[in-house]
């Protein structure tokens, strides 16, 4: 289950927030950590950047397998296309 926790921070006057104790160690943060920045009306959000799992690269590739599969794609085609 992914780990859901709720804790109250402040910036301060240089724009720095610091994540808490507990929700930093539950994901596993640690210092130099990139984060992509989501504003949406009073909301920010901030998405853990890192390296994609093995099997997340394989569910890519299974999916744009699936993907070319159904439509109609065939490796002679592919081949062509890349010429």
């Amino acid at each position: 289950m992914d780990y859901i926790g709720t804790d109250t921070t402040r910036m301060s006057t240089k724009g720095q927030v610091v994540i808490p104790e507990d929700i930093r160690d539950s994901l596993g943060l640690t210092n130099g950590t990139q984060f992509v920045v989501i504003a949406h009306g009073d909301t920010v959000l901030l998405k853990k950047i890192g390296r994609p799992s093995k099997e997340d690269i394989r569910r890519l590739f299974s999916e744009s397998h699936r993907f070319a599969k159904n439509k109609g794609f065939t490796k002679t085609s592919l081949s062509r296309a890349q010429r």
